[in-house]
């Protein structure tokens, strides 16, 4: 997001006063607020302080994938933005790393998201170029020889979340 220039300047943010009340009821900031909701497809939920928003690529994540956090030197002043086209976006990394070294290596491109009724967040892929980013095992046999009928493994999701283990959260 940020090499792609998805960053808000929350200094030149008006916020609605529906951003502001709800800011003030939760002690948030009603300029991020304002900017989640003007990245929402639609809202999901808007209570307790929570904002679980639905974005334009469909994602159901909480702040609409606006991030606060390891924004770098303009932190508390600038938030990030999802990539506008997270696909087009591995695939163009994906291009310069092969031009670059001559190797063609997949690319995941991944946000951490909260769980639904659970505690604590995971990584999982939001763009992807040069792998399959789901495993359809429908119709394959088991271990035991049943025949699987709703087996299907998000290996991106999965590969998204083992590099976030392996990179740490705050390592930037």
């Amino acid at each position: 997001s940020k090499a792609e220039g998805a960053i808000v300047d929350l200094t030149k943010v008006v916020p609605r006063p529906a951003a502001v009340e709800f800011a003030e009821a939760w002690e948030r900031d009603p300029r991020q607020l304002e900017v989640v909701l003007r990245e929402a497809r639609r809202i999901v939920r808007m209570e307790r302080g929570v904002l679980i928003t639905e974005t334009a690529h469909g994602f159901i994540c909480a702040n609409g994938g606006v991030d606060a956090s390891n924004v770098g030197p303009g932190s508390g002043g600038i938030v990030t933005l999802l990539p506008v086209d997270p696909d087009g976006s591995a695939a163009r990394i994906r291009a310069a790393v092969s031009e670059r070294h001559g190797v063609d290596v997949p690319v995941v491109i991944s946000d951490s998201f909260g769980r639904p009724w659970r505690w604590g967040i995971v990584d999982v892929a939001i763009g992807v170029s040069g792998l399959l980013a789901i495993e359809d095992l429908r119709g394959s046999p088991d271990r035991d020889g049943r025949v699987m009928k709703s087996t299907i493994r998000a290996v991106a999701d999965e590969l998204a979340s083992a590099a976030e283990l392996a990179l740490g959260k705050v390592a930037g």
